[in-house]
């Protein structure tokens, strides 16, 4: 798939305020420092699109950027959530966020997938396989993103990655769809993408 145009559209802070419901949207998020900033900038082409920042916690609003794509033409929203885990907030905006980010997950209808970031340089971290059950129970559509896999030995990200597959099969019968991805060598690009395209394809 071909991202014709990107650009940044608005900041929301709640799913209320959020732009009409009248296209499709795939939304990203993981815990912060996982590299979402860079993996959206990745698919789309465009270094400057999402703000990066290597404090954690940066993105702090629901961020919606307006894609164009394919042939034909599809026109779609690319959203980039705050990040859940390490940023040094306090207890009342990290319950902010958390209730921004759940009731943005569960009650937006034009939500087609919803991209989790996991980090393949870590071991399973049961903040994320938190995070992945309650996708199960909101019933939200996702697939996974290991990320970073150039900060690894190809054998270390295997191994992480099995072992985080392995720890979902107490709560899940399958696995999701999984996708291994590096901002900087451009790993798993082509494959996310196509499949953004068939998701936007098929209707969602």
């Amino acid at each position: 798939m071909l991202i014709k145009k990107a650009k940044y559209l608005t900041s929301s802070p709640s799913f209320e305020t959020c732009p009409n419901p009248d296209r499709p949207e795939i939304a990203f998020i993981g815990r912060s420092n996982v590299g979402k900033s860079s993996l959206i900038n990745m698919l789309s082409n465009n270094s400057r699109l999402a703000k990066t920042s290597a404090t954690p916690g940066k993105t702090q609003l629901i961020n919606h950027f307006e894609v164009l794509s394919g042939s034909p033409e599809v026109s779609w929203y690319l959203v980039d959530l705050p990040g859940y885990g390490f940023a040094r907030v306090s207890q009342r905006d990290r319950r902010r966020w958390e209730q921004m980010i759940e009731g943005y997950l569960r009650k937006r209808s034009n939500l087609s997938m919803v991209f989790l970031l996991i980090d393949s340089r870590l071991q399973p971290q049961k903040i994320d396989l938190e995070f992945v059950n309650k996708l199960g129970r909101w019933q939200t559509p996702f697939a996974l993103v290991f990320t970073k896999t150039d900060k690894n030995k190809v054998a270390h990200t295997e191994k992480n990655v099995n072992q985080f597959l392995h720890a979902l099969k107490e709560s899940w019968e399958a696995p999701p769809n999984f996708f291994l991805s590096s901002a900087t060598t451009r790993e798993g690009r082509d494959d996310i993408l196509r499949y953004i395209n068939q998701i936007l394809i098929s209707g969602g």
